[in-house]
């Protein structure tokens, strides 16, 4: 049987790793290939539910891509940037506010990050659904590619973590995966994202701040590791610490979703983006991700049948009653980030705060 013949992109140079030394978080390393045998799911879902609730990140490895597989989608993943002209990217604008999709382009200065100041990073969002809306040319070569990348990542590494944070909390294992269809209407997808190096001025009005702290707002959030340094999480003793580079490994983290559906006990872990160190700030940063939403119709309730939640308890963040939809919420959460009018807190001036669908939302200075 012949081999499948790709077309051709140009191969996507990384940066080098950098040699500062950072003060990296100290966080687990699931590794996927063990997930065959009932003992392995086990000592697996021990792992993630400890890794979920102390820290909201982990790292994933043996997830079934291999090294040259990776090279080649972050050869893809510069396509949008690099092989489409800005008048064409015109024509494939997201329209966030409006429709509450970031499916199309979100091009560079459209978040106010602080002081005056914009971003500087552009990202090309494609549904797991890739005939939702048509793509920019030289991109349509890819798309079969691309979608067997979403496939993989929803099939083989998102639905096996589902499984196991269902038994960490006691429940049946295909819970969270009934409630990610990926032939059901929703907007999980796959995510090009390209931050471009800013200016010195513009690095002193944000104090090097990138994207302020946020938490996501799907149920899991699937990136595939890249050596530019600039990823850092809030420790829960308020730290903000670095995200290490491991060469074709995942970095796996949960979103306000999966905060809401297990009743507080999995967290959102509070992340940002800064300035890379000094070796690395003359690079552009390539991201490729999966941002995981349960079906569009699923509501945001926890799920108060596990036995787990029964002997620790609930902590919400609205009544059931009023637990949106994920539809609703994703839409409020996408049209209003970097647009809307914050407030400082009143607690501590470091954090701003904004209300969605009656949830109390804060970002991160």
């Amino acid at each position: 049987m012949p081999s499948v013949v790709h077309p051709q992109v140009p191969h996507y140079i990384h940066a080098p790793a950098t040699q500062a030394n950072l003060d990296y978080a100290d966080l687990p390393i699931i590794d996927l290939s063990r997930i065959d045998t009932s003992e392995g799911r086990a000592e697996l879902a021990l792992q993630i539910r400890e890794s979920m609730t102390e820290h909201g990140f982990f790292y994933v490895v043996n997830h079934g891509y291999s090294s040259s597989q990776t090279e080649r989608i972050f050869d893809i993943a510069d396509v949008p940037f690099t092989g489409v002209s800005d008048e064409d990217k015109q024509k494939y604008l997201a329209t966030m506010k409006v429709t509450g999709s970031y499916q199309g382009y979100k091009l560079r200065q459209y978040w106010h990050i602080d002081g005056g100041v914009k971003d500087q990073v552009e990202h090309y969002n494609i549904n797991k659904d890739i005939t939702r809306r048509a793509h920019p040319e030289n991109l349509r070569s890819f798309l079969p590619e691309i979608e067997e990348f979403a496939k993989h990542n929803h099939f083989n590494v998102l639905h096996p973590i589902l499984r196991l944070l269902a038994l960490g909390l006691e429940l049946p294992e295909e819970t969270f995966v009934n409630m990610h269809q990926y032939s059901a209407a929703g907007e999980t997808y796959v995510r090009f994202m390209k931050y471009y190096p800013r200016s010195k001025e513009d690095e002193e009005k944000t104090k090097n701040v990138w994207l302020k702290g946020h938490t996501d707002f799907g149920t899991i959030t699937i990136l595939h590791s890249q050596p530019v340094a600039a990823l850092q999480i809030l420790t829960p003793t308020g730290q903000w610490k670095w995200v290490k580079h491991i060469p074709n490994a995942l970095v796996i983290n949960a979103g306000d979703s999966m905060e809401f559906l297990s009743g507080g006990f999995y967290r959102a872990t509070i992340h940002r983006v800064v300035q890379p160190p000094p070796d690395q700030q003359q690079y552009a940063r390539l991201g490729v991700f999966y941002f995981c939403l349960t079906d569009d119709d699923v509501k945001l309730a926890p799920l108060s049948q596990s036995p787990v939640l029964q002997r620790v308890g609930i902590k919400r963040r609205f009544s059931d009653e009023e637990a949106p939809t994920t539809e609703a919420w994703r839409r409020a959460r996408t049209s209003a980030y970097g647009q809307s009018e914050l407030k400082v807190a009143a607690t501590n001036k470091n954090i701003e705060e904004e209300y969605i669908n009656g949830v109390l939302v804060k970002h991160y200075n």
